[in-house]
């Protein structure tokens, strides 16, 4: 899952989404790494994840990029969004392991105003809210039976979106 919240410290977000402290590392591999030598191999429900953040730069200031694995994508519960989004915006993109299932959240003023797994069933509070630019990044959104026209790389439409919604490339 990776996570952009915008005007929030990397600490911070880790403290609201009640991160205990492992250590640190460099990079996505270093993480990854992190979460294999943590994970219990023979507890195979566990719900715990390892989170890594650092602030880049985007539209409108600092952003914090949050990226957590060994969830399933479920780390970045929408309670946490909430809270991290009351005086600005978050966006959330996960997908579940290795299967093809990417999820987007967009988060407003601590709502959750734009969600979906597929483009072309949305819900939040303002679930068209994003049309015009969901179609700019190559989502063909119609409205025959839940489908677009034509293939899209769901995975690159999605991190497009973020990118054009926050400024974080």
């Amino acid at each position: 899952t990776l996570t952009l919240v915008r005007g929030v410290a990397p600490g911070e977000v880790l403290r609201v989404m009640e991160a205990e402290p492992q250590g640190t590392c460099t990079g996505a591999d270093a993480l990854i790494e992190r979460q294999d030598e943590l994970l219990d191999p023979t507890d195979y429900w566990d719900e715990s994840f390892l989170a890594g953040a650092f602030s880049v730069p985007g539209e409108g200031g600092d952003w914090t990029l949050v990226l957590h694995v060994g969830d399933g994508g479920m780390g970045m519960q929408s309670r946490f969004l909430e809270a991290l989004s009351a005086d600005g915006c978050a966006a959330v993109h996960s997908s579940n392991g290795g299967k093809p299932m990417h999820f987007f959240h967009w988060y407003e003023d601590g709502e959750l105003r734009t969600t979906f797994e597929w483009p072309t069933v949305r819900g939040g509070n303002t679930p068209d809210a994003l049309n015009s630019v969901m179609r700019d990044v190559g989502f063909e959104l119609s409205d025959d039976e839940g489908e677009t026209n034509r293939r899209v790389d769901t995975k690159a439409a999605v991190f497009a979106l973020a990118e054009r919604l926050t400024g974080v490339r």
